[in-house]
């Protein structure tokens, strides 16, 4: 497993996604209030970037800009149609204002679902 440091959290405003490439993976990190929460950025159904979409704050959800797929940004798992197969799901946490990220064994569930 290696953590990585990204930014700090006020570089991303509530509401909003935004994607970041770490270990040659694309990740989408949306910010829920103070919460920050991390999937794969790829669509499932149309290899579409997710941090695009339109962020669901209400229900954790993000919403592909392509063809309206949710996935729930707390598990990856698809929420609607056209997608039905979820995104994998990464650890993320703010420590001292300071958004960061790790990656885990690609084989492992702790960090990725699958």
């Amino acid at each position: 497993m290696s953590a990585h440091t990204l930014f700090p959290l006020e570089e991303i405003e509530p509401g909003t996604a935004r994607k970041v490439t770490v270990e040659g993976h694309d990740i989408a990190l949306v910010r829920i209030d103070d919460d920050v929460y991390a999937i794969g950025d790829t669509c499932s159904h149309a290899e579409v970037s997710l941090s695009e979409g339109f962020v669901e704050a209400d229900d954790c959800m993000i919403e592909c800009g392509r063809h309206g797929a949710l996935f729930d940004l707390r598990t990856g798992e698809p929420a609607s149609l056209p997608a039905v197969r979820p995104v994998p799901v990464y650890d993320v946490a703010v420590v001292d204002g300071v958004v960061r990220l790790t990656i885990g064994d690609p084989e492992s569930d702790e960090t990725e679902a699958t």
